[in-house]
């Protein structure tokens, strides 16, 4: 049995070293193998072949670039709110009444008082030209000496006091105009009117609440009466970071997904780099503007943009499956 073993070993190790003596003695039957050029094959077929740079990803939140609190320029009781979360108002329209006697009160008396100003400078008006007519009456009498000296004078002061008096008038008229001006726009200021179209967000008052331009202590004053949102100001905010800012800039086309619908890629483009970077985060803030406005699309949603290499493709569904 040994005998057999041993005769089996040295037939595996000449088998096992054929190969290996072969490619170092010549054959008689041709050319030797090239170990050289089969290692050079073997190096070039494992050396790494180098790609292109991966898309950039960011994350962001959707923006509205108008977005305000509306809130009352006098200090009021709010009687009537005419708005509601998810309503779509437009420029001007009202959106709260506020507690406005007084003020209507301060209206109609300044109104009146600019309506006896107006009768006072009529009143005075009527006198100047009477003592105008009486001036060139006694200027012709006394040119004809049937008047005194003393008569032309008196008629003179006369006329030269109406005048004063009536530019006296015309001030105090036009001051009690303004003033009935202002009474006005402060009654109009107790509707408080939207300054731009879009949708209410947050309606952060009620009926029998106290509001004022000027927040107060205790809380028991609000200083808004609701949040509006234009929709069509809807953009992208990303942070990118700043080894990565030299990869971006304005015009680059992206392809920007929501956390809410993963199957949906909105195009878009960058508008604008915020010429700042944040020194706590090293990034830099990023302004994307979306090809298409959408009602899926609010304001504070979490968003993910991929900026498109140059010559990429834009998203080819912009709607979702």
């Amino acid at each position: 049995m040994l005998l057999v073993l041993l005769v089996l070993g040295s037939g595996a190790a000449l088998w096992l070293g054929g190969p290996l003596l072969s490619a170092q003695a010549p054959s008689a039957e041709g050319p030797s193998p090239q170990p050289v050029q089969f290692d050079n094959a073997l190096r070039k077929s494992a050396a790494p072949v180098p790609g292109s740079a991966g898309s950039l990803i960011a994350s962001g939140y959707v923006v509205a670039r108008r977005k305000a609190t509306i809130a009352a320029e006098v200090t009021g009781k709010v009687v009537e709110l005419l708005v509601d979360e998810g309503m779509v108002v437009q420029a001007g329209q009202v959106l709260a009444r506020l507690d406005d006697i007084l003020a209507d009160k301060d209206y109609a008396l300044a109104q009146a008082r600019a309506e006896a100003s107006e009768a006072a400078l009529a009143a005075i008006a009527a006198d100047l030209a009477d003592a105008e007519r009486i001036l060139n009456r006694t200027q012709t009498l006394s040119g004809k000496n049937y008047a005194t000296e003393a008569d032309l004078t008196k008629a003179q002061a006369r006329a030269g006091v109406l005048r004063a008096q009536l530019h006296q008038a015309e001030a105090q008229l036009a001051a009690a105009r303004i003033e009935a001006q202002r009474y006005g726009d402060v009654l109009g200021k107790h509707r408080i009117r939207a300054p731009f179209a879009g949708i209410v967000v947050d309606r952060s008052a009620q009926p029998g609440e106290m509001i004022s331009p000027l927040s107060a202590g205790g809380g028991f004053t609000r200083t808004g009466i609701c949040t509006i949102v234009d929709m069509d100001s809807i953009e992208i905010e990303v942070d990118v970071n700043e080894a990565s800012i030299g990869r971006v800039q304005a015009g680059t086309r992206v392809e920007a997904v929501l956390d809410a619908y993963p199957d949906w890629r909105i195009p878009g483009s960058v508008v604008a780099i915020v010429p700042t970077a944040n020194r706590e985060k090293a990034t830099v803030k990023v302004r994307v503007g979306m090809d298409l406005k959408d009602a899926r699309i609010l304001p504070d949603m979490a968003i993910k943009v991929t900026f498109l290499e140059d010559g990429a493709p834009a998203a080819a569904r912009s709607d979702p499956p």
